[in-house]
């Protein structure tokens, strides 16, 4: 099957809008919070995306039904990767996560009553959304089966009962999409069942906020605590017992999203490393006659279009309806590392500079290293894969 790399001038002239949003009006928003963006008022959520409704970027991931672009998978690639020149560039576009992924899920399983009730809030930008699965050990973590958290049914719905961390972007939003176990018991492939939960329901309490490595995720990552939280039947999104399938729904797109942010701050650091290289003088002449950078400017460019060709891949077989799983987790974890690696390098070709604050590459820095764990370790990846490729061998053996 022939895979088109191209993308048609629509696109095209859409990349370039989101650029110019991106470092005329989003760049100096990030200089302006850096380090804060946990704590950033949701002012400056809503006066980003308010330009970038004005500038004709918004929601691209979206549906036309709810206000969107309607981009597929592959044609949001380069658009997402220009957003991610910023780190507040996918929040201006509506299009950072978890709210992104929220959409995709909730356009394809919610009912029609769900839909308007949550997800066309979500898509216009009046509301945040969080995605609550993990949990504090022993419970749901790169292990989803281990789910403890318990949804018990009553004669009026369901009480919910369990704990929650490392909930991005739970501080200040609406509502939750909250998993919890049905039936069976932490351990078991099934019973897991998905329910959408507004924040302000009794017995839904925000512990804290965690404070972790990186800063500039919007709402930061929060422990949750359910306390005999009740919701009625209408709150099940999709079917009782089958959470886990649902999660699949989302969990591979929003990894090829998140591939696609990061790389877009991968680029830019690249970039400055280049701008450095080219221009600081030392040793007689310029850092970029030194075969040393020289070489890891190289390797940046390898890695980028390396990355950028797993992505289109995998988007493709997103879009076409092929099957995804190995291809997703293979993308996710080399673009995850190369992620790490170009943007370490071009710390490495700015020395000093890279680690001050007058470069934003510490920043970028600290925002990238956790990818390597999000949405499923490196290692759980890797075990998935092997795992795959020797049960086909088996099977055809």
């Amino acid at each position: 099957m022939t895979i088109e790399l191209s993308h048609s001038p629509n696109v095209t002239d859409l990349v370039e809008r989101t650029r110019h949003l991106v470092d005329e009006i989003v760049l100096p928003v990030e200089t302006a919070h850096r380090g804060s963006g946990h704590d950033a008022p949701d002012s400056v959520r809503r006066a980003l995306q308010t330009a970038a409704k004005d500038a004709g970027v918004f929601a691209p991931h979206v549906s036309a039904e709810f206000g969107g672009l309607g981009l597929n998978m592959r044609d949001r690639a380069p658009v997402f990767e220009a957003a991610g020149h910023s780190v507040f560039g996918p929040l201006a576009l509506n299009c950072a996560a978890p709210d992104e992924g929220n959409m995709h899920l909730l356009e394809v399983v919610a009912t029609e009553q769900q839909k308007q009730k949550f997800l066309a809030p979500l898509a216009a930008g009046d509301t945040r959304s969080c995605f609550a699965m993990t949990e504090p050990s022993p419970g749901a973590g790169a292990d989803p089966s281990a789910l403890s958290t318990a949804a018990t049914k009553t004669s009026a719905g369901w009480l919910i009962n369990g704990s929650k961390w490392f909930i991005t972007g739970a501080n200040g939003a609406g509502f939750a999409i909250v998993m919890a176990r049905t039936s069976g018991e932490p351990g078991s492939r099934g019973g897991a069942t998905m329910f959408l939960v507004d924040t302000d329901t009794p017995g839904f309490k925000h512990v804290r906020d965690i404070d972790t490595l990186d800063i500039s995720m919007f709402g930061g990552h929060s422990e949750l605590l359910f306390n005999n939280l009740e919701v009625g039947d209408d709150a099940v999104l999709g079917e009782v017992d089958k959470g886990f399938e649902y999660a699949q729904v989302r969990l591979g797109p929003a990894r090829m999203t998140h591939c696609m942010r990061w790389l877009g701050a991968a680029r830019r650091a690249a970039d400055i490393a280049i701008e450095r290289a080219a221009t600081r003088k030392a040793f007689g002449g310029r850092l970029g006659e030194l075969g040393m950078v020289q070489q890891m400017i190289a390797d940046n460019e390898i890695d980028i279009e390396a990355s950028r060709a797993l992505i289109l891949k995998a988007c493709w077989d997103l879009d076409t309806g092929a099957p995804s799983a190995q291809i997703t987790s293979i993308a996710k974890t080399f673009v995850a590392e190369a992620v790490n690696r170009i943007v370490d390098r071009s710390l490495q070709v700015c020395g000093a500079l890279g680690v001050s604050g007058d470069a934003p590459l510490a920043l970028i820095y600290r925002e990238v290293r956790p990818f390597r764990i999000y949405d499923g370790p490196s290692e759980t990846h890797r075990w998935a894969i092997a795992k795959r490729v020797i049960r086909e061998r088996q099977r055809t053996s």
